[in-house]
């Protein structure tokens, strides 16, 4: 069996204080598998699928099921966000107070090569029809907006 790896000296930038304190206020235990999965997320530049996760993280001595479950972990304290955007696969994105996710943010799914991006700086505003008696209370919003993307135009 592979010796599992510190995935702390995988990510050289990450402040492993303040995860350890992001995850306390969430509940949840400082594991490898939730360090590895939050570090990589905190990287990505666009939502993961468990796959990608997995296979990324594979190094670590990390199984898939793993990952899986800190990723459901992660979902349910609130520190991840996860998304279907048409096809059945569930998306994984870090929710920080810092950085590109700090905020709620809407995501082009490309029609032609089907990558997902996130489109931090577009702002989306939905304001009510002039005489509108709608009242909505939203718990959650996701939008995603379908077009090709920079790389297929």
């Amino acid at each position: 069996m592979a010796k599992k790896r510190n995935p702390a000296a995988e990510a050289p930038g990450l402040d492993l204080g303040a995860l350890a304190g992001t995850l306390r206020a969430a509940g949840l235990r400082r594991t490898g598998p939730r360090v590895a999965v939050l570090a990589r997320l905190s990287a990505a530049e666009s939502p993961m699928t468990h796959a990608a996760l997995a296979d990324e993280l594979m190094h670590l001595g990390f199984d898939r099921a793993t990952i899986y479950r800190n990723l459901i972990d992660l979902s349910v304290a609130g520190l991840v966000s996860r998304t279907d955007l048409g096809d059945h696969v569930w998306r994984f994105e870090l929710k920080g107070s810092t950085g590109k996710h700090a905020k709620v943010h809407p995501h082009l799914v490309c029609t032609e090569c089907a990558g997902v991006s996130c489109l931090t700086d577009v702002e989306v505003k939905i304001v009510p029809v002039r005489g509108s008696v709608t009242r909505l209370k939203a718990k959650d919003c996701e939008v995603q907006l379908r077009g090709v993307c920079d790389r297929c135009a």
